[in-house]
């Protein structure tokens, strides 16, 4: 391939979707999709509804591939997720060479924004030989959860810190920012740190009809939220979802909500 395309998708709900994203879809040879194992298959449908919607490019095809799996395993984080991308270039390499003709542009569909918190880039620094590459960005799942529960990112001239459940998990809160985005957390870390008068603000399958929102203080929501989180990944068999947490003064009320 030529040119590599990827193309935020924000958090699943098609009308996320920008009309510059669109619009390069409909000039792809090639749009690889990942199957993540029949318990999110959901993941690949939601692509190709988006791709049912938008796509009136009959020459454009679609191709599906298997995603490699992380070894979860391996003691050394860095190098287990090094050798992960690696396999998933080489996964990219044989979906898009098997095609005949070889296609020149390729689309990947990528969840959120491909810059933040997302490894295409890295990935597609691995191709040989490099492709052209282009980026189109997308609503990331930061601003989707802010909308939904109506909030400010950061509070007036204060500064915000985005970070990942594992992080925070090991390090806890971190200096002296009192507003924390956590993304990538699959184990509630949440509930190791010691602060008080925390809020929470969390969502899952944001812009989705599955979509859940819990909201208040964080020693009251936080065991709402554990239990809403198992029973939603059970149900589905996968569970997508960011969280927003503040210092707030003693004695601050937040709404607390749940929307199914």
């Amino acid at each position: 391939m030529r040119e590599l395309t990827l193309i935020g998708i924000g958090t699943g709900n098609p009308d996320h979707l920008t009309y510059q994203g669109a619009a390069a879809i409909n000039v792809a040879d090639l749009i690889l999709i990942p199957r993540k194992g029949s318990d999110k298959a959901d993941l690949a449908d939601l692509r190709r509804q988006i791709c049912d919607r938008v796509l009136t490019n009959r020459s454009t095809e679609i191709a599906e591939f298997d995603l490699p799996r992380r070894d979860a395993t391996d003691p050394n984080y860095r190098a287990g997720v090094e050798a992960w991308h690696e396999a998933i270039a080489a996964a990219w390499t044989e979906a898009v060479s098997t095609r005949t003709p070889t296609p020149d542009h390729v689309v990947l569909l990528i969840w959120g924004d491909p810059s933040l918190y997302d490894s295409a880039l890295r990935i597609a620094a691995r191709l040989e030989p490099p492709p052209r590459l282009r980026m189109i960005p997308g609503i990331t799942a930061i601003q989707a959860l802010t909308a939904a529960h109506r909030i400010p990112l950061n509070e007036i001239g204060a500064p915000f810190l985005v970070t990942t459940g594992r992080r925070l998990r090991e390090s806890g809160w971190p200096g002296e920012v009192d507003t924390l985005v956590v993304m990538l957390d699959g184990d509630c870390a949440f509930q190791v740190l010691r602060e008080e008068n925390v809020t929470i603000w969390w969502g899952a399958y944001l812009g989705m009809p599955e979509e859940r929102l819990f909201s208040g203080p964080l020693a009251e929501i936080g065991p709402k939220i554990v239990a809403a989180r198992a029973a939603a990944r059970d149900r589905h068999g996968w569970i997508m979802d960011i969280y927003l947490l503040r210092r707030t003064p003693p004695g601050g009320l937040v709404e607390e909500r749940a929307k199914v």
